[in-house]
């Protein structure tokens, strides 16, 4: 099953669900697919593990990073690029956002609303049930309506993201979809797909899931580990 999204596509999330990490490896999916991909970082929120971290190999592969000036790059200011509201008005095939974590990062998107008239952007929601906060469908409901309170969008999607970084096993990913499954019939949300590190997806029967499956080549690691180097993989997935 392919994962199939295009215009404007915003990634929200509680801070500590990996929601960058999946916008990150999502742009890289699309590109792969043959298709124009562009990504704006407006995580204003967490001064580590932001989209441009990575803004090297993305560029590299020809998708178009959104970043704020130079001068303000490592700056932990709400300084919001031109070329943000221009991704929103003419978005091209695929126009990711990546936005900041819980309703504090969230509040960013409403800044932009005027620019979000008579648009309609796919609000998705990454949940980790793993990570405090979301590991009961109450506290992902509420994260989601902080979300869209602070925001002034409506999440329309959830993303499953189930993992303890290194230490995911496979029945970790199998009771992450039954969770995130069972959220998407509560809420009557869909659930776009869900997400497997590319080093666990062996252990994984991927039949197990009604949906879509992002693998993940992590980006966003500590001092002491390196990226995963997407020039090195094969291109089909």
């Amino acid at each position: 099953m392919n994962i199939e999204l295009k215009g404007v596509v915003i990634i929200v999330g509680n801070y500590g669900s990996g929601k960058t990490e999946v916008a990150i490896n999502l742009a890289v999916h699309h590109k792969r697919a043959g298709r124009d991909v562009r990504i704006a970082d407006l995580d204003l929120v967490n001064p580590y593990f932001r989209t441009r971290e990575a803004r090297g190999p993305l560029s590299e592969m020809g998708i178009d990073v959104v970043l704020p000036a130079e001068q303000y790059l490592q700056a932990d200011l709400p300084i919001l690029s031109p070329e943000v509201a221009g991704m929103i008005r003419q978005p091209g095939q695929l126009a990711l956002l990546d936005v900041g974590g819980d309703d504090v990062g969230a509040t960013i998107l409403a800044t932009l609303e005027d620019e979000f008239k008579g648009k309609a952007p796919r609000v998705l929601q990454v949940v980790n049930p793993l990570r405090p906060f979301t590991e009961t469908r109450e506290g992902c409901l509420k994260v989601r309506h902080a979300i869209e309170k602070a925001s002034k969008l409506a999440v329309n999607g959830i993303i499953g993201n189930a993992n303890l970084i290194d230490e995911t096993v496979p029945d970790n990913i199998y009771d992450g979809y039954a969770f995130v499954h069972d959220l998407s019939e509560h809420s009557e949300l869909p659930l776009e797909f869900i997400t497997v590190t590319r080093a666990l997806m062996p252990s994984i029967d991927i039949h197990r899931f009604a949906c879509p499956v992002l693998p993940i080549d992590r980006q966003l690691v500590p001092p002491w580990q390196k990226p995963v180097q997407f020039s090195e993989l094969d291109a089909s997935e």
